[in-house]
């Protein structure tokens, strides 16, 4: 299926229900929730998906499982998915979380073949051994580290939001503890208590994550004097540390110029 709102066909007795959807530009998918689990991957472009207690930054190529009942919101950068909608009681091995997970090729080639099938795909035979398989190789799926934790308190989470919409390496804790009206010590506490990092950490990983989507269309170098770093090797190094993989990996257009923002939620 394709193009197909989840609505239409979600009461179709199947434990999978495959759907891809093509989304404009800088779509936002705003705050919903699904009766299923859901598997988004995009098979093009960078997907952040933004829940109460955390913000989940999928690179190209990847997915999220979204559990049942999860209500979340999606800004889609150039995106063409493949979404997998999973009856709960099929996949009881679901994180209870959302969480980014790498894709194998054949789970890939299995996503582009299962997309064409219709809502009442037959169970036995082909198309019922591609759902089947589908499972098993979402659930061999390595778990990736492209994710922050936001606080519970709404005064905290209001900082951490408004940071994410507009990462700048000049923000300080003796900023935010003003703007929170506590101490620095307090904030600080409070801080590693809601999220268990202190408030720099966080920062520093948030602008890691904003430079995900930067490097769709500018080069590491351009990326990495945009987010406050000293230099490229500089910032190459904190990302591979924190994430695994050398930012090069995701700038698809390494010599693209200035333009647009950093895409926040």
């Amino acid at each position: 299926m394709r193009n197909v709102p989840l609505a239409e066909v979600d009461r179709v007795e199947r434990a999978v229900l495959p759907i891809g959807t093509d989304y404009p530009p800088g779509h936002l998918l705003d705050w919903h929730e699904h009766r299923r689990a859901q598997f988004l991957y995009g098979a093009t472009g960078v997907m952040v998906v933004d829940t109460a207690h955390g913000t989940w930054t999928v690179p190209p190529e990847r997915a999220v499982l979204v559990p049942a009942g999860t209500r979340h919101r999606v800004r889609m950068l150039g995106v063409s998915t493949r979404s997998l909608y999973v009856e709960p009681d099929a996949v009881p091995w679901w994180p209870a979380t959302c969480t980014v997970v790498e894709v194998s090729p054949l789970l890939r080639e299995l996503l582009a073949v299962a997309v064409g099938f219709e809502a009442d795909y037959s169970r036995s035979g082909r198309e019922g051994a591609v759902a089947t398989l589908l499972l098993h190789e979402i659930g061999a799926g390595a778990p990736l580290p492209f994710h922050l934790r936001l606080p519970d308190s709404a005064d905290l989470a209001r900082l951490c939001r408004a940071y994410l919409a507009a990462p700048d390496a000049g923000v300080t804790n003796a900023a935010w503890a003003a703007r929170a009206a506590l101490s620095e010590r307090a904030l600080t506490r409070r801080f590693r208590i809601e999220t268990g990092d202190s408030p720099a950490v966080w920062r520093g990983r948030a602008r890691l994550l904003a430079a995900v989507p930067l490097l769709r269309t500018r080069s590491v170098t351009e990326v990495s004097g945009r987010l406050g770093y000293a230099s490229p090797a500089a910032f190459t190094a904190a990302f591979t540390r924190t994430f695994g993989t050398p930012p090069s990996r995701f700038a698809t257009r390494p010599g693209a110029g200035e333009g647009g923002r950093v895409p926040g939620l």
